[in-house]
């Protein structure tokens, strides 16, 4: 029997030439069974591979794939963020591209998702992914509970269903920095898990490097938190009062001890650690005024080059 939800399945690609279409025929297989209408939104992050020749054939033959070029590599969230402006779903669902992402675990979401939360995730029986990628899921998760304040019994994942409400809001946002754990973490903390398995990556290699890890860490610091100027006032605070402390028993020492010659170690270690400080504190200040001067330039969260079946809609030419 159709069920009269609809549900938007959005999918951003980079290098997954190999493994796409067999990502998009599981997802057939599992919402045909369940009976759901749905739409599939493919966005190409400007992949070096031949991944978008694929998402224009399958547009070329379905009207319920839609698909987005973007003009350069944007980096995932951006990606999802012109994905999500194209969704006319009641349910959002947000995957992966490499196959690791099991599809016939969808109709769990769904069902954790009707209990009365907006967003779940869901949570990896075991992670099938590089100990690289383990490690910065891990670090994601914890600056996420310290920075952002996300619920602690809550655990994130690139696997996870909306409601269309919070999509809705999330597209409200403009800036060139999105970190969309972040944007829904601001709008609702009515989130849950539900367990489910993880499979071995099918082909390809992922996307993820140390230098994208660490930029998108930063948007989750420096988008939605001050709490790390804080915390650098507070240990700049710190250091200024050991620095207090020592200095005081330099000099009492020196007054006790008159023969005791100056240590010109102990002073340029001092002055390097001091140094070294106000270097963090002056590169973490001058972070934010970056980002800040971006946005005011009106810099883009993305450009699209090509789309195909797009229909217009509330946002979706925002950033064209």
């Amino acid at each position: 029997m159709q069920n009269l939800l609809k549900i938007s399945i959005v999918i951003p690609c980079y290098r997954s030439e190999s493994t796409i279409i067999t990502v998009i025929a599981e997802i057939d297989c599992v919402l045909q069974n369940l009976g759901y209408k749905y739409e599939i939104v493919l966005i190409n992050d400007n992949s070096p591979d031949n991944v978008w020749a694929i998402i224009d054939n399958l547009c070329s033959n379905r009207k319920d794939i839609i698909g987005l070029n973007l003009a350069k590599n944007f980096g995932q969230h951006s990606a999802l963020m012109a994905g999500y402006r194209q969704c006319s779903g009641d349910y959002i669902i947000t995957m992966d591209d490499d196959g690791q992402t099991p599809s016939d675990e969808i109709k769990v979401l769904i069902n954790k998702l009707e209990e009365g939360f907006d967003v779940v995730y869901g949570k990896y029986t075991e992670r099938k992914d590089n100990v690289f990628r383990r490690f910065g899921s891990k670090v994601n998760n914890y600056m996420m509970e310290a920075i952002i304040g996300k619920p602690k019994d809550v655990h994130l994942t690139s696997f996870y269903i909306s409601r269309k409400y919070i999509i809705d809001e999330i597209c409200k946002y403009q800036n060139p920095y999105p970190y969309i754990w972040g944007l829904i973490v601001r709008t609702t903390h009515n989130i849950a898990n539900v367990t489910i398995n993880h499979h071995t990556r099918e082909g390809g290699s992922s996307g993820y490097t140390l230098t994208k890890l660490l930029r998108l860490w930063m948007n989750g610091f420096t988008a939605f938190s001050v709490k790390p100027l804080r915390i650098a006032t507070g240990f700049g605070l710190l250091v200024s009062i050991i620095g207090f402390f020592v200095t005081i028993y330099t000099v009492v020492d020196k007054l006790l001890h008159p023969d005791i010659q100056a240590g010109y170690s102990a002073l340029m270690s001092a002055i390097l650690i001091i140094g070294g400080v106000l270097m963090i504190l002056l590169g973490m200040i001058g972070e934010y005024i970056g980002r800040i001067y971006i946005c005011i330039n009106n810099s883009p969260q993305y450009v699209i080059r090509d789309k195909r079946n797009v229909i217009n809609r509330e946002y979706g030419d925002n950033n064209e």
